[in-house]
Order: C-alpha cells, then structure tokens, then sequence
C-alpha cells in the first residue's frame, strides 16, 4: 500500500512540473496579427500598403557600346641577339631602363674584327700598287706599239691585266666593307624606343650567333595596342562605325570602373574565327601615363554609336522573370502592375528599354519581395538623378538608388520609421491573459512546489 501511495506522489510531481513548463512557454507565444500578403512575403498587419521606392521612365541619349575582354600587347618586341661571336666585355643598360634608338647597350671584344679590317685594308692597298705598275707599262706598250718597236698583242695583253687588277681592286674594297660591318656588329645597339627587361647574359659570357636567349628584350610601350575579339554578329555594326569615322575604345581595369586608357580601334582581322565564331580588333592606346602595361588583362569598351531619345530606367527597376524581363508599373490608386519590358542594352547604373514602357510612366525600383501583380503600395521618392548615380543593384532584396532606413524605402529587412514587425509590443505592454512575474493564479502553486503528501492509512 505505501508503494501504491509512493508512486501517486511522484506521478503528481512530474505532472505539476510539465503543466508549469507548458504554462510558461505558452505566454511566451506572440499573438499571430499579420496576414498573408503578397507573392514573396506579407503585406503587412491590417493589409497595409506596401512601401516602395518609384521612378518615372525618362529620355537620353545613350552611346552604344560593345564589351570585350582583351589582352595588352607592345606594339614592338625585339629580342636582342649578337650578331657576331665573341667575349661579351661591356652591358651599358640597366635592367628596366628607358631607351632611344641607336642608344647603347653592349660591347663585344672587337680585337679580331679590328684585325680583319685591317687585314683587308692592306691587301687593297698591295692590288692598289699592282693596278698602278700595270697602268704604266700599258701606257708603255701603246707607245712602242705605234713605232713598231712592241707587237700589238702586247699591248693587248697588257689591257687585259689592268682590267683583272682593277676588278680585284673592287673584291678588295667588298672585303672591307664587310670587315667594317662585322667590327660594328660588336657594338650592340638598341634597334627602337621601348623599355628593357630583365639583363638574360652577365658580362664575360661568350655569346654569338647561336644564343637563342638574347642579351635583353625591348618592349615599345608607348603606343601601346590591346588584342581583343567580338561575336561575329557585332562585325557589320563595327565595319559601319569604322566607314563613318573613328571608333573610341577604352581599356578599363578588371572592377569594371577605373579607365585605365583611351584609345581607338585600329584593326579588324580579315576573318572570322569558325571554331569560335568570333572575331579578333585590334585597338591602339597612347599610354601617356603607363598604366596598360604588356600581357595584362583588361575590359575593352567600343562606342559604335548613340541611340538617341531611349526610354532609360534604373538599373534596378528591371526584374528577370520566367517569360523574360519585367518591371512594375505603378498606376492610378498607388497599385502596381507588372508589365513585361524589352531591354536592349543595360549598365550598372540603368537599362534602356525598347518596347514597353513610355516616358514618364512610374516604375519601382526596390521593395519587391512584397509585391506582385494588383497590390497597394505607399510610394516613396528616392534620391535626385536615380538614373544616373551610383550603381543599382537588380534583383529581389536589394535597396535602390536613395533608400534607407528612415522610411525612404525599403528594401528586403527594411521598415519605415514607426512601422514594428508583425508580433512586436511595445515595451511594457503585454499579451493578453498573460499575469505579472511572480503573480501566481488563485490556488496554484509555484512552479516545482509539490503538495505535501497525506500520510498513510
């Protein structure tokens, strides 16, 4: 019997303990006040407008432009190879080093091509005194030849040497200018304006014909060209703005916002790429301050042509939606329509539409988690000129030109200013039913309090 009793008391214990648990997370529990709204989200407590951030569709006059991706390249690259063989005695260039054509920049031991030149010097001066010598005794024979005195065929004969001694005359002079052309190629120069690298052989080395590495490489960097290809489906669109005139590049740094250069297109390759079908420009670049330098990777930019009068709108007023682009059109009675756009062309900051939307029609720009075809809206201005500021983000969740949090507008987390979320209560106030801390209901017993239990029969 005192086991039964025994058992009772702690079913009543723990039956006490879990009714106390449950009473206070129960209390805890906001009451559910908002109400299903729109596609995405709610629409708030009591069917509240939605705040959003609206702007009319305006009017400019926007350049078309074409984006590629391009690699930098010098306009001149040479690599300086010896033309002749011998010890390398001098470098005159630093590693990097600016320089002019004709500027110098090695020395080769020109001891045995000195030599050679002299060598041929000599032996024209040896045919030199022969032709003079057989002159004479031409002279000579053509006297006596006269007077019966010397035969005809030796004056003839006598011709004949003069001739030969002339001819090796010119060899011997052929023999000195290739003797002067050697002993210059042991005098290194620089063959354009440019930069040079890295020194590839240190003096002492013995270098010729046969070095495939070079001393240094030079680099013209000033102009500089930048190689690039397009689809092939932009090629009459380029070949038009070429035939009207020159056509402006720009070469712009990986974030897509730093001009690095500015430039014009040069070239267009004779053929179409078929493995890719795309096809390779060529443009040029002053490069005054040296900020494109070779083998980079840059974003070229080409101005083919402006479109004038388009019908432009923030970049973030555009939405991607399963049958295409969208934007939501505020009407009469703040309410929003959604209504499908065509977009020809669109940046960072604003799209250019081409069928859809007319100027001065309202479209939002931010709010539309909240929002879909038929709801109430509470609109807000955003800031001045919100198609060409700062760079619009598109897509749901994200704020547009001018909205913040003192009710502007709202973007996805935001609230206006006064606005608290469903289920929040102002300090001090609480649910309904729910009793002060420490204030127990008539009867009841503090939360873990067990009754006593009744002795035993």
């Amino acid at each position: 019997m005192r086991r039964v009793v025994r058992w009772l008391v702690w079913l009543v214990v723990l039956g006490a303990i879990i009714g106390g648990i449950a009473w206070v997370l129960m209390g805890q529990q906001p009451p559910a006040t908002s109400q299903r709204g729109g596609r995405g989200g709610f629409q708030g407590g009591g069917g509240q407008p939605t705040p959003v951030l609206a702007v009319p569709a305006a009017t400019a006059d926007v350049p078309i432009r074409l984006d590629a991706v391009g690699t930098i390249q010098p306009m001149n690259t040479v690599t300086v190879r010896p033309q002749v063989d011998g010890q390398l005695i001098w470098i005159g260039f630093k590693e990097g080093q600016d320089v002019r054509k004709g500027d110098l920049l090695a020395q080769i031991d020109p001891a045995i091509y000195k030599a050679a030149l002299d060598q041929a010097e000599a032996k024209k001066a040896q045919d030199q005194a022969n032709l003079t010598n057989a002159r004479l005794d031409l002279e000579r024979y053509v006297r006596l030849s006269r007077t019966d005195y010397a035969t005809k065929q030796q004056a003839d004969t006598q011709r004949a040497l003069v001739q030969q001694l002339e001819a090796l005359l010119r060899a011997d002079q052929a023999a000195i200018d290739n003797a002067k052309t050697q002993l210059s190629y042991a005098t290194i120069t620089a063959p354009i304006d440019g930069r040079t690298g890295l020194r590839l052989v240190d003096e002492g080395n013995l270098v010729g014909q046969s070095t495939t590495t070079g001393i240094v490489v030079i680099t013209q960097v000033q102009p500089i060209a930048a190689i690039f290809t397009l689809p092939q489906q932009f090629l009459n669109q380029v070949n038009a703005a070429m035939a009207a005139g020159a056509v402006p590049a720009e070469a712009i740094a990986p974030d897509n916002r730093t001009v690095l250069g500015t430039g014009v297109l040069e070239v267009v390759d004779n053929q179409v790429d078929p493995t890719t079908g795309t096809i390779k420009m060529k443009a040029t670049f002053a490069n005054a301050d040296r900020k494109l330098w070779p083998g980079q990777f840059v974003n070229i930019r080409l101005q083919v042509g402006v479109r004038r009068g388009a019908v432009v709108v923030p970049s973030a007023a555009v939405q991607r939606g399963p049958n295409g682009t969208i934007v939501y059109l505020v009407q009469e009675g703040d309410t929003v329509a959604l209504k499908p756009v065509t977009v020809v062309q669109q940046s960072e900051t604003q799209a250019v539409i081409g069928e859809g939307l007319a100027a001065g029609e309202r479209v939002v720009t931010s709010g539309f988690s909240r929002l879909m075809n038929g709801s109430k809206v509470q609109v807000s201005a955003p800031g001045p000129n919100p198609t060409s500021g700062p760079p619009a983000a598109t897509g749901e969740g994200r704020r547009g030109p001018g909205a913040n949090r003192e009710g502007r507008g709202a973007g996805r987390g935001e609230r206006p200013a006064g606005e608290r979320p469903a289920g929040e209560r102002p300090a001090g106030e609480r649910p309904a039913g729910e009793r002060p801390a420490g204030e127990r209901q008539q009867g009841a017993r503090p939360q873990g309090e067990a009754s006593a239990p009744r002795p035993a029969q």
